[in-house]
């Protein structure tokens, strides 16, 4: 296609999905510096209640929101079949080698989540973090079916969009390698914003990483796993 469509699609995707999500960390991230108080002193929410003291309800909130985050992987998954490269195959998300996606995502998760907690530990201390909240759901019988959704949709979203398309569509716009990698990660970071320097910095690092991965194993599938 045309660089210019090729270009306007990618904005447009970014706007529908994570880069629409870096933004809203930024006025986040604004919103907690002007407050009083410090940055650790603040909490940031990631999993919480959507009806508190209505289950149902709150279960019909969590799916929805599950199901529409998942909107723009299936957006990227039509554009790759439009463009004749096979879906989502195109980016190594699918069930050709399962067992070699979780051995490699058990190994970097191994790393990188060790790594990252200690970053986002020695970041609170220093005052440059929010407290992290992973979940405030109630304790009601799809509160962990309800978690592993979420974190498998964050999972999907994040690589599919942010490695596989990203990468796919800035090699085809011409950008150097480097270029693609630093803005890969940098989108990564951004949208982490929400829980301070520490969840930007520590992120961006991640997003390097794994960058790296993907151009050697040719798939998300591992970096999903992880």
């Amino acid at each position: 296609m045309p660089r210019r469509l090729l270009r306007n699609e990618t904005l447009l995707v970014l706007a529908l999905s994570l880069g629409a999500s870096g933004v809203s960390a930024l006025i986040s991230f604004i919103g907690s510096l002007t407050k009083p108080g410090g940055l650790k002193d603040q909490a940031a929410m990631m999993n919480s209640s959507q009806a508190p003291g209505r289950p149902w309800l709150d279960l019909t909130w969590q799916l929805f929101g599950i199901a529409t985050a998942l909107v723009p992987v299936a957006l990227v998954a039509h554009l790759l079949l439009r463009e004749r490269a096979g879906g989502l195959r195109a980016v190594g998300l699918d069930r050709r080698r399962p067992g070699f996606d979780l051995s490699r995502g058990v190994c970097v998760a191994a790393v990188i989540g060790g790594s990252g907690l200690l970053l986002y530990l020695g970041a609170r201390a220093a005052g440059f973090n929010l407290t992290v909240v992973p979940e405030a759901l109630p304790g009601v019988w799809w509160k962990v079916p309800v978690l592993v959704a979420s974190a498998v949709q964050n999972a999907v979203v994040e690589e599919v969009i942010v490695v596989g398309y990203l990468l796919r569509r800035l090699g085809q716009l011409g950008w150097t390698p480097v270029a693609a990698l630093a803005a890969s990660a940098v989108l990564r970071g951004s949208y982490h914003l929400y829980q301070g320097i520490g969840g930007l910095v520590g992120n961006m690092v991640m997003g390097v990483i794994f960058v790296l991965l993907y151009r050697r194993w040719g798939r998300v599938g591992p970096l999903v796993a992880a």
